[in-house]
């Protein structure tokens, strides 16, 4: 067999690795879902080489499960750190084909979950944490220019609104927490200003808001197979369409695929809710729906009442609603929180991949926010698997009792900046590192903070019950009961908190 029969992309020859036992997992659907706008635009615009699927055994340093932000960042982290690694990187469709083709496309920093990361990591690292995540914003952006990677990066902010006076200062803890240090990334904005940028001086939805600048919108594949692209061009073996059937926690472990294996030294899962076929990860996150629909493009009518560039807009509900433009003028609007469906187990399959299921709700809510907008159609909707922890924010450990596999899940619907931090601590861990990355809180055990089937199922009905009978009450003017609220507080974090600190 010659180098030219093994569908490398590229790199050097295979190594046969060794014919260990494997340790059966459940088989990964291997179908693909139907596409987002996003990735359906970045592939009709791509030239880059092909990435046949792995049919030889291979050996590798590094083996790297998932193709999306968190896997391309480790992967070209751990270039960087040593360019001799053999770092071989499989995924189950295409790159970027999971979340980090089906987002809001929001470059965010974790400082609106200052308060989060304050709960688990302490003052002081959190506030390294929030200003790293801050400089993650940066990274991404320089990094796109350095290798020309169009992702119609538009640094116009973010705003964190107020849909009523229930959700009016939700961000108050926040901002003063992250002042005590003479900081100040997130800003009341004036309803003036609100009015002149969110596109809604018409209709007024938002009645209060804070505006973080560093944040970024992006075209989220075409992020994705930008750094698919430079991270083949710095030596990555990539095989796309080339899911994992099986992992041995061996040493070396072996990473089995439909038609061949490979031996390393060092494996990653970079997942994301895919990751919930190890009960490890299963236990600490609750897999839920994030559903987005796209327009046709509305360029003029946009530009009418006013939304002209790529500021992103969030709001307070429980149920969170976002919307931002894109560069060809079209208007993206979606939903996440819990708004969606669930899966049973946290298992990744079609409750929460296609077409979204909630597509006239999110064409409603579009037509409430932008009654000027009311005959727009709807170009496409999709969905895809969002992996809650009950912090918001992801984790890092090793599977099993070696430390040889290494795996991050929780991102919690942030994932585009922090993708980059997390390449830091996964290309660390790989590595044996020994610095502020690897020894930070996040990476630690997994608590299991969900219950077992079928409680998870039938309280995660309950709490999304709540959380739409709270937005309900809040849109009303009502105070919700003392059991919505007790059902509330046991959702996942999103923006911190649900409701104002009272003083």
């Amino acid at each position: 067999m010659g180098i030219r029969d093994l569908d490398v992309c590229p790199g050097r020859d295979a190594l046969h690795g060794e014919n260990i036992s494997k340790a059966p997992v459940k088989h990964l659907m291997d179908d693909a879902p139907p596409r987002s706008f996003w990735l359906d635009e970045a592939l009709a615009r791509e030239h880059t080489e092909s990435c046949p699927p792995l049919r030889a055994d291979r050996r590798a340093d590094v083996c790297i499960v998932g193709g999306g932000y968190t896997g391309l960042w480790t992967a070209l982290q751990l270039k960087a750190a040593d360019p001799s690694l053999d770092v071989v990187l499989i995924e189950r469709d295409l790159c970027a084909s999971g979340a980090s083709g089906r987002n809001a496309g929001m470059l965010m920093s974790w400082w609106s979950k200052f308060l989060s990361l304050r709960k688990v990591c302490g003052e002081e690292e959190a506030l390294r944490i929030a200003q790293a995540s801050d400089d993650a914003v940066s990274s991404v952006i320089e990094l796109c220019k350095e290798n020309d990677i169009d992702a119609h990066i538009r640094q116009d902010g973010w705003l964190w609104s107020a849909s009523n006076k229930a959700q009016v200062g939700l961000w108050n803890e926040t901002i003063e927490s992250i002042g005590r240090h003479g900081l100040s990334p997130i800003v009341e904005w004036s309803q003036a200003d609100i009015a002149l940028h969110s596109g809604t001086s018409q209709s007024s939805p938002h009645m209060a808001g804070a505006y973080e600048s560093k944040v970024a919108t992006v075209q989220p594949a075409l992020l994705g197979r930008g750094l698919r692209r430079v991270a083949l061009e710095r030596g990555v073996k990539i095989f796309e369409k080339t899911p994992l059937v099986s992992l041995s926690l061996t040493n070396p472990a072996v990473v089995k695929t439909p038609e061949a294996k490979i031996t390393a030294d060092k494996v990653v899962i970079a997942m994301n809710a895919w990751a919930t076929r190890w009960d490890q990860v299963r236990q600490a996150v609750l897999v839920v729906a994030g559903d987005i629909i796209v327009t046709e493009p509305i360029g003029d009518r946009l530009e009418k009442i006013g939304l002209t560039d790529g500021l992103g807009v969030s709001d307070g509900r429980a149920l969170i609603e976002y919307y931002r433009t894109t560069l060809d003028g079209r208007l993206a609007f979606g939903k996440g929180g819990m708004s969606g469906g669930f899966t049973y187990g946290s298992n990744v399959g079609g409750e929460v991949e296609g077409a979204s299921a909630i597509t006239n709700s999110l064409t409603k809510a579009m037509r409430t926010t932008f009654p000027d907008l009311g005959s727009v159609g709807v170009y496409k909707s999709w969905r895809g698997p969002i992996d809650r922890s009950k912090s918001g924010l992801p984790f890092f450990w090793h599977l099993g009792k070696r430390r040889n596999v290494f795996f991050a899940a929780g991102f919690s619907g942030n994932g585009i900046g922090p993708s980059h931090i997390a390449g830091k601590i996964l290309s660390g861990l790989a590595l044996e590192k020994q610095d502020e990355w690897t020894a930070c809180p996040l990476v630690r055990d997994p608590n299991r903070d969900f219950p077992p089937e079928p409680f998870r199922y039938i309280g995660s009905k309950l709490v999304q019950k709540a959380l739409q009978t709270k937005d309900i009450n809040d849109n009303e003017g009502r105070e919700s009961s003392r059991f919505v609220r007790f059902l509330t507080d046991l959702a996942p974090s999103g923006l911190s908190p649900f409701r104002r600190n009272k003083k």
